[in-house]
């Protein structure tokens, strides 16, 4: 076995996630302000050319899943066409998305033949309204039937990712509950991440005691599921129903981080809470061999650190979510 990306707290980074734009056509209340227009250059973007070879090399360096992120990623032109290319890597174990499925009706079924293996889809309440106010448009009709298209395409697992914010939609759970439940959708959970004043304006809200309720409520136990991420499980004694939990401020999960994110513009961020970063684009654009370039990530993934500081430094972190990838 050749080398391996493996950090100075002996985690394996088997996972990428890969953000293909930093845009978005919707304003969600703890990731974009309302006003907002500094986005990367298109040509800052990284090329489906560059992506398809970094992705490569970060798969030769052990990496086995790959989640194609945002911003919104559905807004990148031809994003099916990038999804076949990686797809066709044959050491990727896993492909999966993220998106606020307000473009997935009329991509749906085009990714699933593409190869993507799993979809994750924000839906932060089923109160029309609420979802207006959360994301600045009347979106609901859109992402209920970009769900329904995911359904339809035949997607073996959907998971639904909920941030909960205290006094917003903190009410709406128990309905997402029972939404996903009878739809054979996997609900998460999510604490906001206090990633720019944006977020931190939003409030905390402790996902532990929601937790401990719906374990009583529905007789939940705990469970593992696919997807190499963050969540902790649980699910229905039959099996019929899981439910995810995204505790990066209450019980945060760094000690089995075994993850990055590399940006549109070929930024490498090794923690969401840290500014580590690798700028990866001068590399590719200057000339620089595979060789080169594998020396770069072990380099930086010798630097990444221990754990984030949400806690410690609520206000460390300056940039969006979006710039990030999600």
């Amino acid at each position: 076995m050749g080398k391996q990306l493996t950090d100075p707290f002996g985690r394996k980074i088997e996972y990428l996630r890969l953000s293909v734009t930093d845009r978005c056509d919707l304003r969600c209340s703890y990731c974009l302000p309302k006003v907002h227009s500094d986005y990367e250059e298109p040509q800052n973007w990284l090329s489906f050319d560059e992506i398809e070879r970094l992705s490569r090399i970060f798969v030769k360096l052990g990496v086995k899943r790959i989640r194609l992120t945002g911003g919104e990623p559905l807004l990148r032109k031809n994003l099916p066409g990038l999804a076949a290319r990686l797809s066709s890597i044959p050491a990727i174990e896993d492909l999966s998305l993220s998106t606020n499925a307000t473009q997935l009706e009329q991509q749906a079924a085009n990714l699933k033949a593409a190869g993507i293996d799993r979809i994750n889809i924000s839906l932060d309440a089923l109160d029309a309204k609420l979802i207006e106010k959360m994301t600045g448009r009347d979106a609901f009709v859109q992402i209920s039937a970009g769900i329904e298209a995911a359904r339809n395409a035949g997607f073996e697992m959907i998971k639904i990712n909920m941030v909960v914010l205290p006094g917003i939609n903190d009410g709406e759970i128990g309905k997402m509950v029972r939404f996903c439940m009878n739809r054979g959708l996997i609900l998460r959970l999510i604490e906001v991440m206090p990633m720019g004043d944006t977020a931190r304006s939003q409030g905390f809200f402790d996902l532990q005691g929601i937790r401990q309720d719906l374990m009583r409520t529905y007789g939940l136990i705990p469970a593992l599921l696919p997807g190499g991420g963050p969540a902790r499980y649980l699910q229905s004694p039959d099996g019929s129903f899981s439910m995810g939990f995204i505790t990066p401020i209450s019980q945060h999960f760094c000690e089995t981080c075994n993850r990055v994110r590399l940006s549109v513009d070929g930024t490498l961020y090794l923690c969401l809470g840290q500014e580590d970063k690798l700028e990866l684009r001068p590399l590719l654009r200057s000339g620089g061999s595979d060789e080169d370039l594998e020396a770069a990530l072990l380099d930086a993934i010798a630097r990444k650190p221990e754990r984030h500081e949400f806690r410690e430094s609520p206000r460390k972190i300056l940039r969006f979510m979006s710039a990030t990838g999600g």
